[in-house]
């Protein structure tokens, strides 16, 4: 916080006010409503909930908004406010080999059960404005394949059958929790899936595939759901 001004609180009042002006902007134009920010700017408030620690679109959202669409002042506001929640639990660990997939991508190989899935991504765009964004365009309507989804075994599971790679034991050691204590090297396995969940953002945002993505085995992406969607919003609390 910068603290190296005089003028009082009512300086302060003004300054606020002006912020809450240049937010809204231009009066004629409709004010930008935190379920269009939550719904169409849905990468940038995954980017939020993710580094801001909490599991709620809604919230995630209306920090945006609250910054004016700078992500960097909206992790700070939701990080805030996650300091004022209590932990009621550790979410359970799942069998995300049964999960509906949106993307599903694997360096490792190029054939694998249930087929690599590109999903919405940015990886094959040619990199070009589409000025037909300004005349209001209509995205065209996507079709949707009937069927039963494949299962997906995780590409990791073939190569421990294999014997390339090393299994975890659950020792029933209780989970560390980086946003509370920071971590101490050598890191516990909790502590690392945290902070490598923070570090390999780009795979969740469909960004552009980094050099570092050429070493995973698999990158897998689920397909939100409504009943997921509502879950999210109805949660206010902290998460790991």
């Amino acid at each position: 916080m910068y603290v190296a001004v005089k003028g009082g609180e009512k300086a302060i009042r003004a300054a606020h006010a002006l912020q809450e002006q240049k937010r809204r902007g231009d009066g004629r134009l409709p004010e930008l409503s935190v379920e269009q920010i939550g719904d169409q700017l849905s990468l940038a408030v995954d980017r939020v909930m993710t580094e801001g620690g909490i599991a709620d679109r809604e919230l995630a959202a209306l920090a945006l908004k609250q910054a004016s669409g700078d992500n960097v002042e909206a992790i700070f506001l939701l990080r805030a406010y996650r300091t004022t929640l209590p932990r009621l639990a550790v979410s359970e660990p799942i069998n995300t080999a049964e999960m509906r997939l949106e993307r599903r991508i694997s360096a490792v190989y190029k054939d694998i059960p249930g087929g690599q899935l590109l999903g919405p991504t940015y990886d094959y765009t040619h990199r070009l404005l589409d000025f037909t964004l300004l005349a209001n365009g209509e995205a065209p309507s996507v079709q949707q394949a009937d069927g039963e989804a494949e299962p997906t075994p995780h590409v990791f599971s073939l190569l421990t059958q294999q014997g390339l790679a090393k299994t975890e034991e659950d020792r029933g050691t209780p989970p560390d929790d980086i946003t509370r204590t920071p971590p101490v090297y050598p890191c516990s396995r909790s502590s690392r899936l945290q902070q490598l969940m923070r570090a390999m953002k780009a795979t969740c945002w469909r960004w552009p595939i980094r050099p570092s993505a050429a070493m995973a085995a698999t990158i897998r992406l689920p397909a939100r759901s409504a009943a997921a969607t509502c879950r999210w919003k109805s949660s206010r609390k902290s998460w790991l």
